[in-house]
C-alpha cells in the first residue's frame, strides 16, 4: 500500500528465472510482425490478420512453450517515433538480457535504406547490452515477389550477414500464406530449448527401436516442430513445416466445430503415418515405410515411450535432462 511504508520484494526461484527467454520482435511499421506472432501463438489464420491494428510502442506477452519454457516476447511497434525512442531513452530497458532478436524486413519496402539503418542501430544496442543474443532476420511477404524473382533473397541474405558482423545472423524468407513461416519460427524456438541434443538422441533411440523412417515432435499449442529424427533421406526438405501448417489448420477447423483433435492415421501403399497426442505439451508423428507392421503395435510403442518423454519434458527447463530412466519397451 502506498501509505503503509512497507515495500514488498518478489523473489523468484532461480529455476523460474532461467526458464524465461527474452525475445525481441522488431522491424518497420507494416512489416508483418504482429500478423506472424498472432498466427504462431494466438491461433489466427492468415486471412484474419487483416483486421489487426498497428502495434503501439511495445506489446509484452508471456508465451508458455513446452510447459516450463516461457518466451517473454516483446513486439516492438515500428513507427519512426517509437524506433528512435528504443535507441535513445529506452535503450538499456529494451536491449538488456535479450536471448533472441528477430528483425522483420518487408520485402517490398520502399525505405530499404531506413530499414537497414534501424537494423544496424539494433545490432549496436545488442552488442552493448546482450552480446550473446542470437540474431534472426526474416525477409517477409515473399508471396508478393514473383516466383522467378525470389532468388533475390540470397543477395539480401548476403548483405545482412555482412552488415551484422561481428554478430552472426540467420536469414529466412517468410510468408504468412505458406509453410515458410513455420520453418522460420520452428528454427528460432529450436535454439531456445535447453539440451535439445539430448531430446534428439532419445528420438533416434525411439525410431531405431520401432524401425520408424521418421519421428517428429510438435509443440502442442503452436504445432511448431521441436525436434525430429529421420533414418532415411527425403527429397522434400520442407515436408515437416508443410505438415505442421496443414495439421494446425485442421486442428483449428476442429476447434470451430467444438471438436478436439487427438490423433490421425494416414496410410497408402508406400507408408503409414501416425499423429498422436504424446506428452502434456507435445504431439508426435511417426512415419513407417513398412506398412505390414500392425497399427496396434506402433500405437502401443508410442504409448510406452510417452512416460519417458514426459520425464524429459518435465526437466526441459533445467540445465540437464536428468532423472529419466533409459528408454526401453516391454
Amino acid at each position: 500500500h502506498p501509505n503503509s511504508g512497507i515495500q514488498i520484494e518478489l523473489i523468484y526461484p532461480l529455476e523460474w528465472i532461467s526458464k524465461f527467454k527474452n525475445v525481441l520482435l522488431m522491424g518497420k511499421n507494416g512489416s508483418g510482425k504482429t500478423s506472424m506472432r498472432s498466427i504462431i501463438f494466438a491461433n489466427y489464420i492468415a486471412r484474419d490478420t487483416r483486421r489487426l491494428g498497428a502495434t503501439i510502442d511495445v506489446e509484452h506477452s508471456h508465451v508458455r512453450f513446452l510447459g516450463n519454457l516461457v518466451l517473454n516476447l516483446w513486439d516492438c511497434g515500428g513507427q519512426d517515433a517509437f524506433m528512435e525512442n528504443y535507441f535513445a531513452s529506452q535503450r538499456d530497458n529494451i536491449f538488456r538480457n535479450v536471448e533472441v532478436l528477430i528483425y522483420v524486413f518487408d520485402v517490398e519496402s520502399d525505405e530499404l535504406e531506413k530499414d537497414m539503418h534501424y537494423y544496424q542501430s539494433c545490432l549496436e544496442a545488442i552488442l552493448q547490452n546482450s552480446p550473446e543474443a542470437r540474431i534472426f532476420c526474416l525477409i517477409h511477404k515473399m508471396d508478393l515477389v514473383p516466383e522467378n524473382q525470389r532468388e533475390m533473397f540470397h543477395d539480401r541474405e548476403e548483405d545482412l550477414k555482412r552488415l551484422s558482423k561481428p554478430l552472426n545472423c540467420i536469414c529466412f524468407r517468410t510468408s504468412i500464406w505458406d509453410e515458410t513461416l513455420y520453418k522460420a519460427w520452428s528454427s528460432i524456438v529450436y535454439e531456445l530449448i535447453p539440451n535439445v541434443r539430448e531430446l534428439e538422441a532419445n528420438l533416434k533411440t525411439f525410431a531405431d527401436i520401432i524401425d520408424a523412417d521418421e519421428v517428429l515432435l510438435f509443440e502442442r499449442a503452436t504445432f511448431l516442430i521441436i525436434s525430429h529424427y529421420h533414418l532415411r533421406p527425403h527429397k522434400d526438405l520442407n515436408r515437416f513445416e508443410r505438415v505442421s501448417n496443414i495439421i494446425k489448420q485442421f486442428k483449428l477447423s476442429c476447434s470451430k466445430l467444438a471438436a478436439q483433435f487427438k490423433s490421425m492415421e494416414i496410410k497408402n501403399s508406400n507408408f503409414v503415418a501416425y499423429i498422436e497426442v504424446f506428452t502434456a505439451n507435445t504431439y508426435v508423428m511417426v512415419v513407417m515405410s513398412d506398412t505390414s507392421i500392425p497399427s496396434a503395435a506402433t500405437l502401443l510403442n508410442i504409448r510406452n515411450a510417452r512416460k519417458h518423454f514426459e520425464l524429459l519434458e518435465r526437466d526441459a527447463g533445467t540445465a540437464a535432462f536428468g532423472g529419466a530412466e533409459p528408454l526401453g519397451f516391454p
